[in-house]
């Protein structure tokens, strides 16, 4: 996003008279003017924040995740003063709304609200009662109603519309409760900050009719909140989010970033800079994502490899391949997969040509039966040609405590002996979410944290694809990245 609001430095010609020096700087000021007044004509949305646009032709509720002074907010004006104006701008990626429309927009207070959503929109007043230097282009406001009892705060604005007809916004705020947000029927509905669950589903029923865009923009300091859960671990239908971290803020340079994270305190970061749920204390994994990520590369042949899978007993099942430096004692989580209503034969699909010959760790819910066959889980597996451990994951002890590996598994992190490639995005939405209340591990949305920890645990059974076929005459060498179990050196990630 960049937006030039200012005068660019100007070298005045010597040659010019007073009077001509005086009017070049009216009609630069004037320019100016324009330009404040029409800021959606300038607005260049940065990757992250057209993916957030783009997303409205898909989905119908959309959360921008982002941290502090990123341009979320920015964002949300933009798409919402050009649904407004239906002044879309050049290749715009998202939705349309034809014709006039009706929003409502807010924040947690008055004031809030004040500060930011209509600040944006419609900017702040340059005398008493001139608004026009926000999203909403100047020309295109029609009228403005004040509230009563905040100063300089606005009820709603209506907004001449492309197609010759007004659009309307009215300005709310969290603390006035539910029933100021049961309006009529909307063609949208913007939250800026994150809503009470229940305000927020009254602005998804005010839509229900038009099936208008929802829109949601804040840093998530609240941690693992209702909205935020709805969004990143529900994962409602209809819904998505984005998350803009800030080396996706093209106005930061890297030297500025790096100020800007060292001036958080520390367990705030990954809220305040990178849009992370903020989990204070009852964050599982306290180490940065930075820590652990590391790009794709090809696998050394004599590294060997292990699977972890979770089943998915009422809830997505999962696989993880691991790689093992032996010389470093480093783990690398190389591939995942993660589905749900995947029979154990359909799961082999996916397992064996990414090497049929890999061991695979597996819990002890293996040794449930199905109702149906009343075969045990671990043996359904193992007849669809996956390659299952004798036994169910334990360490070398015979134990299996989830805190025993999900501390093992966080020592690794902070000593950089468990790495992660940075195409595994899945993993990493769990890694971000994995979280305690109470003191207690909370089993939310961990499939491919639970695989992880299984191969983790069980590692020692590991084995390169020489010492799982020892014959020359293995029938079943395959021919691509991995083939039917054979791994390629010089290929990423086999």
């Amino acid at each position: 996003m960049t937006m030039d609001l200012g005068l660019a430095p100007l070298i005045v010609p010597a040659h010019l008279t007073d009077e001509e020096k005086l009017q070049l700087y009216e009609l630069l000021a004037l320019r100016d003017r324009k330009r404040k007044e029409n800021l959606l004509g300038t607005y260049k949305p940065y990757r992250k924040q057209l993916d957030f646009h783009a997303a409205g032709k898909v989905y119908r509720e959309r959360l921008f995740s982002a941290g502090n002074q990123l341009g979320k907010t920015m964002s949300g004006a933009a798409e919402v003063a050009m649904h407004l104006t239906g002044r879309y701008m050049p290749g715009w990626p998202g939705r349309v709304l034809h014709g006039a429309n009706r929003w409502l927009a807010g924040s947690e207070s008055a004031e809030l609200t004040r500060k930011g959503v209509q600040r944006l929109l419609v900017g702040p007043p340059e005398v008493e009662g001139d608004w026009g230097t926000g999203m909403i282009p100047k020309d295109c406001i029609v009228d403005i109603s004040r509230r009563q009892g905040v100063a300089d705060a606005i009820a709603s604005v209506v907004v001449r519309h492309e197609s010759g007809d007004v659009s309307t916004i009215q300005f709310q705020s969290y603390d006035q409760g539910r029933t100021k947000w049961q309006a009529d029927t909307l063609d949208g509905v913007w939250f800026d900050e994150e809503p009470p669950l229940d305000l927020y589903s009254e602005g998804v029923t005010r839509t229900n009719v038009t099936q208008g865009p929802v829109l949601v923009t804040f840093t998530p300091l609240l941690g693992m909140s209702d909205v935020v859960k709805r969004f990143m671990i529900d994962k409602q239908v209809g819904a998505t989010v984005i998350q803009m971290t800030i080396a996706d803020a093209e106005h930061y340079t890297p030297e500025q970033r790096e100020a800007v994270i060292a001036a958080y305190p520390e367990h705030e970061r990954e809220a305040r800079a990178n849009g992370v749920p903020l989990m204070g204390s009852g964050r599982v994994f306290a180490v940065t994502e930075a820590g652990i990520k590391v790009d794709p590369f090809a696998l050394p042949s004599h590294w060997p490899r292990i699977v972890g899978v979770d089943f998915g007993i009422g809830h997505p099942a999962a696989m993880v391949w691991v790689a093992w430096d032996r010389d470093t004692d480093t783990l690398y989580v190389y591939d995942i997969w993660r589905d749900k209503n995947h029979t154990p034969a359909m799961q082999a699909l996916i397992y064996r040509p990414r090497g049929e010959w890999i061991p695979c760790a597996w819990p002890h819910d293996g040794l449930q039966r199905d109702k149906g066959s009343g075969e045990q889980l671990a043996k359904q597996y193992k007849t669809a040609g996956v390659a299952m451990l004798p036994e169910r994951a334990t360490f070398e002890d015979g134990t299996n405590g989830l805190e025993a590996g999900v501390t093992e598994m966080l020592d690794r992190m902070k000593s950089r002996r468990l790495r992660i490639f940075s195409t595994c995005g899945e993993w990493f939405e769990e890694f971000r979410m994995y979280h305690r209340k109470d003191g207690l591990i909370v089993k939310l949305m961990d499939d491919l944290l639970s695989a992880t920890r299984y191969a983790v645990m069980m590692r020692r059974f590991a084995k390169t694809y020489a010492e799982a076929n020892p014959s020359p005459f293995n029938p079943f060498r395959g021919t691509g990245p991995g083939g039917l179990g054979r791994p390629l050196d010089g290929v990423a990630g086999y």
